[in-house]
């Protein structure tokens, strides 16, 4: 009997674990996704409430993180539960780092927003669509333990790079045509920068998925398009 409900305790805190990484993923998000609309609209006040909202982000990696001590302490897993554990410690890290790209690009909006736009905003806020996409792909194969799941992950990290790479050659060529806004240029290519690295952070979370679930260690590389 102490057996099954060690097990039930176990289960449990599990999933309490994954609803915090769920809940991590989507502030995350919802960071970028904020973000953007403060550069694109020119929207100070959001760019600083979002500036002012991260240590939310942070406060909740802090609390998976000694939630997974904890976790490791009580039960001394073994396993595919200690596959978990440690991995979800990780995920929390990538996702934190999502949420910073955020703040980054609310700095980005707040010193720009003074400024007459170089060009509509159209491809950057295409790679926060897929990013977020790639965000909720991870969250789901967490829920459904899925690998195959996280695999979608990477191919979807070819279409943020490629969205990178046209960006950059369009802001280049600005730059050509109008050295005069070159401080702005730079400004759009850390942004663009700054999202082609948060799809790099969700391949991570991706890679440490599939490793939660078969225990094999799995690289982006093996599975995104081939150049």
């Amino acid at each position: 009997m102490e057996t099954i409900n060690t097990r039930k305790n176990i289960e449990a805190d599990l999933a309490d674990l994954k609803r915090k990484i769920y809940r991590m993923g989507h502030m995350s998000g919802n960071s970028l996704e904020k973000a953007i609309y403060a550069l694109k609209y020119r929207n100070t006040e959001v760019a600083r409430e979002l500036i002012n909202a991260d240590d939310l982000i942070d406060d909740l990696e802090e609390d998976i993180d000694n939630s997974c001590m904890e976790f490791t302490a009580r039960y001394q897993p073994l396993g595919e539960d200690l596959r978990i554990v440690t991995s979800i410690m990780h995920i929390a890290v990538d996702l934190e780092r999502v949420g910073d790209y955020g703040v980054n690009i609310a700095k980005v909006a707040i010193r720009t927003a003074d400024k007459e736009p170089l060009k509509p905003l159209i491809d950057i806020p295409r790679m926060v669509v897929r990013i977020n996409d790639m965000i909720n792909m991870s969250l789901t194969a967490i829920d459904t333990n899925s690998p195959q799941t996280a695999i979608r992950v990477f191919q979807m990290d070819d279409e943020v790079d490629d969205l990178e790479i046209q960006i950059m050659r369009e802001l280049f060529c600005l730059i050509v045509e109008k050295p005069e806004r070159l401080e702005q240029s730079f400004g759009l290519m850390n942004v663009s920068r700054a999202l082609e690295r948060a799809g790099d952070h969700m391949t991570n979370v991706a890679e440490r998925i599939i490793y939660m679930y078969t225990g094999k260690i799995a690289k982006a590389s093996q599975y995104r398009r081939k150049i």
